[in-house]
């Protein structure tokens, strides 16, 4: 009989998951019993993916505060220190700025705007334009600031980060400047000692301070990129997709954890003949369009993935073929056109009018995102995904 249902995304419930744990029999149990008890089978192809949350929580990848600013001492000193271009985030960013500014004695703080990296805004485009202000070359100090713009609070957060920033740096016995401009090289009319806080630019901005003349940059990969006092670390990533545990304590983006996607995808294997894909995701890659939030906070989508997961969707546009190839067609005859145009399609799609408007992303970035829609970031209590039918097409 025709398949009747195309790609399905399913979150599978799954104990709390502790230090220690062994992940992979947990993952596979819950899978397994999932299927079983909803009624479900499996395939090859199909899809299982873990939040990295519960991968850095299994693998106790903490760090405490005092840790972040022991490690900002040993490289800065007793210097002052620009730190620039942050996202505007509580969970994300407050705590890891709570440890630079205990490791510091003065913070001039760079803030952009209207909005940071991600989409959060100070302000919104209308409010820079009303001021008449160009933010790619204006620099603002404070005082500046409140005069153009006041106090504006978070659409979401109700949060007024100027001030949330401020005070969280006062707090640890430092001194902190305030400035708005987007150029990091504008921080150099300040200090020479920079920490660049932003995530996928970041490469550039040091290469343009470094440019300039600073003396020192640190971005926010290269804090906590070993255990400091015994603390969790990672090599790559450092802060980096790090997110607030508690109120003196940072949770890590996991370590290398390839061998955790192969023993998974292993054991799965013998549990139910099926070859599937396995992959640990973080935030997903999408746009929020109330709030213009880019979810994308984590340095990537995927720190671990198995091999069948490398590369990106090689796919046909049913309506372009519908509309176009084989507009003078219907009903059977149409869907048997389209069906054998999808079995002969061979090699790179690139270029071919047919594929125009498929997505040409990376599939761990897509399979990442639709799985962070599933388990949400709150109490669903599904941090394992199951996508089944991903890799079908119309022709399966």
């Amino acid at each position: 009989m025709e398949r009747r249902v195309g790609t399905v995304s399913r979150g599978v419930r799954c104990p709390i998951i502790r230090e220690g744990d062994d992940l992979a029999k947990i993952v596979v149990d819950s899978v397994v019993e999932a299927g079983e008890y909803e009624g479900f089978g499996f395939h090859d192809k199909d899809v299982v993916a873990i939040t990295e949350s519960v991968v850095a929580r299994n693998q106790g990848n903490y760090a405490s505060v005092d840790a972040v600013a022991k490690d900002i001492k040993n490289k800065f000193g007793e210097e002052t220190i620009g730190v620039i271009f942050p996202i505007l985030s509580r969970n994300r960013f407050a705590i890891c700025l709570k440890g630079i500014a205990r490791g510091a004695k003065k913070i001039v703080l760079m803030l952009s705007y209207p909005s940071d990296e991600v989409g959060n805004a100070l302000v919104t485009m209308d409010m820079v334009d009303e001021a008449g202000l160009n933010p790619y070359s204006d620099v603002l100090s404070l005082e500046e600031y409140r005069k153009h713009f006041g106090y504006v609070k978070h659409e979401f957060t109700g949060v007024d980060y100027v001030e949330y920033y401020a005070e969280l740096i006062k707090a640890e016995g430092c001194e902190v400047e305030l400035v708005f401009a987007n150029q990091a090289k504008t921080i150099l009319n300040y200090t020479p000692y920079v920490i660049n806080c932003d995530i996928h630019t970041r490469a550039r901005t040091k290469r343009v301070l470094y440019a300039n003349g600073a003396k020192l940059v640190v971005s926010l990969d290269d804090i906590l990129t070993e255990s400091v006092d015994g603390s969790g670390y990672n090599t790559k990533y450092g802060l980096l997709g790090s997110n607030k545990s508690t109120e003196d304590s940072i949770k890590l983006f996991p370590r290398e954890c390839k061998e955790l996607v192969l023993d998974i995808q292993a054991q799965l294997l013998e549990r139910t003949g099926k070859h599937f894909e396995v992959m640990v995701y973080g935030d997903g890659a999408f746009k929020d369009p109330q709030g213009k939030i880019w979810e994308l906070a984590d340095p990537v989508v995927s720190p671990a993935f198995t091999d069948g997961l490398i590369g990106t969707p090689n796919e046909l546009k049913l309506k372009y073929l519908a509309d176009n190839d084989f507009k003078h067609l219907s009903g059977d005859a149409l869907k048997e056109a389209i069906s054998n145009s999808i079995k002969a399609k061979q090699g790179s799609l690139v270029g071919n009018m047919a594929a125009q408007g498929t997505t040409p992303r990376q599939l761990t970035d897509l399979i990442g995102s639709l799985c962070d829609l599933t388990s949400g970031s709150g109490d669903k209590g599904t941090p394992i995904v199951l996508v089944q039918g991903y890799f079908d097409n119309y022709t399966n």
